[in-house]
């Protein structure tokens, strides 16, 4: 059997085979061409205004689509977005909105509102990027297509006469999607009071109007050993490195005996100072994910023994910190704003597919699900690069600052700001999104589920 390899030189890692993927990607386009949309029998906003709004994102696009290839030129991770927030409200501010920066007491968080009265939509930005790889994860189109959304919706909402509705709109600019937890944050310091629904897009390789994404939390686990000299007096010693690795041994066990959609993957922090010393400090640090809010809680409680069990068997003191930034929840979804998400798609020429095309493996986390546990909420997905791509890479990177990621960004506004406003005009949709959200159990009180 031949090994494949970087190439001749053996300093390079072995190149990981393709065949899972390309099976996958056949598998999901196969499907694609069975699938039917998600069906809305809802009437919506009236036509005139979903026009008017449409054509208020193509008369913003020259803005939109330089915010996106600003922001793209210059990423800033989470916490430090101040230039990104910063141009975002430049943006707005040329637009005759005023948006406050530094707003439920995080530095990089926006806030713009308009409209009056009515329900309230929020529609989210995020705009943090990726340590090395800047705009892996396309940030600088969620941000363009929020701004773009919300100046489609101000259009409307700061109408008169015919194109007056009673309606307000919020934009919610919400820092460190990347591991920050951002939005759990926001919603702790109060920024969903009074808001009926949230949306939001993230670009992908598919367009998908409903993708699960996994809860996932954070544990780090330190050990604490005795020091001994490694070669005199070993059996004088703990070894804090030992019990790292049988936790990490521990894990790759569990793996076996845990759901497909679970996913636990840790790295060692520290592992001693000297080979000549027994290491009497050591750390590691896991994420564990799950589909399920309750199958989450049951994974950190099998992941939790494990990592005890490694001190038990190597003699070593230990501490367990769980959660040192929010944990995120899985998404729920909301069938009733996606079928409307996905009408609109359709007028901008694309086909936004139902839950269960797309391979649910290949989701990651966001935030967004501890704000879809307390309010409805969406978070399709927008095509911006080919299935063969994957998000977090150099390549989607370069994707999200090309005409690809353009056109995703000014899709990706119409379809929020369209969405929104049938929320703010039709009733009986928003009383059916109301409805879902209450028979998938209702608002949850985060912190408290996960304490």
């Amino acid at each position: 059997m031949t090994r494949l390899t970087g190439g001749s030189d053996p300093s390079l890692p072995e190149r990981p085979g393709t065949a899972h993927l390309d099976a996958l990607r056949d598998a999901a386009d196969s499907a694609a061409g069975r699938a039917t949309p998600l069906p809305s029998g809802y009437s919506g906003a009236p036509a005139a205004l979903l026009d008017a709004a449409e054509s208020a994102v193509e008369a913003a696009a020259p803005d939109l689509l330089a915010l996106s290839r600003d922001l793209h030129a210059h990423p800033e991770e989470g916490w430090a977005e101040h230039r990104s927030a910063r141009a975002l409200a430049d943006l707005l501010a040329r637009h005759g909105v005023d948006a406050q920066v530094g707003v439920h007491g995080l530095d990089t968080a926006l806030r713009a509102t308009t409209g009056a009265g009515g329900p309230v939509v929020a529609v989210l930005a995020e705009y943090d990027a990726l340590p090395g790889i800047g705009h892996g994860c396309g940030h600088n189109v969620i941000a363009a297509a929020a701004a773009g959304a919300f100046l489609g919706l101000h259009a409307v909402l700061s109408g008169s006469g015919d194109r007056a509705l009673p309606g307000t709109a919020v934009l919610l600019g919400t820092p460190a999607e990347e591991g920050g937890g951002g939005k759990e944050l926001l919603a702790r310091a109060g920024a969903l009071e009074g808001v009926d629904a949230v949306l939001m897009v993230h670009p992908f390789t598919y367009d998908v109007a409903v993708l699960p994404f996994l809860g996932r939390r954070q544990v780090r686990a330190t050990y604490r050993g005795v020091a001994a000299h490694a070669s005199a007096q070993p059996f004088m010693g703990r070894n804090a490195l030992d019990a790292v690795v049988a936790g990490y041994q521990g894990i790759a066990m569990l793996r076996q005996h845990i759901p497909s959609s679970d996913r636990v993957h840790g790295i060692v922090l520290e592992g001693g100072e000297r080979p000549n010393v027994v290491p009497e400090r050591a750390v590691a640090e896991y994420y564990v994910r799950s589909a399920r809010p309750e199958t989450l809680v049951e994974l950190c409680t099998r992941v939790e023994a494990v990592l005890v069990a490694a001190a038990a068997m190597t003699g070593c003191g230990y501490e367990l910190e769980w959660d040192r930034q929010p944990a995120y929840l899985p998404i729920r979804a909301n069938l009733a704003m996606a079928a409307r998400w996905t009408l609109h798609q359709r007028r901008r020429g694309r086909t936004a597919l139902p839950p269960g095309v797309v391979p649910e493996s290949l989701s990651g986390s966001t935030d967004l699900g501890n704000l879809s546990v307390r309010v409805p909420a969406i978070h399709p997905m927008i095509a911006i690069a080919g299935p063969e791509e994957s998000l977090h890479t150099r390549g989607f990177a370069e994707a999200a600052g090309s005409e690809a990621g353009d056109r995703g960004a000014l899709d990706g506004a119409v379809g929020l700001a369209l969405t929104a406003l049938d929320l703010l005009a039709d009733a009986d949709l928003l009383a059916a999104v109301r409805a879902e959200f209450a028979a998938a159990g209702g608002a949850l009180d985060v912190e408290e589920y996960l304490s």
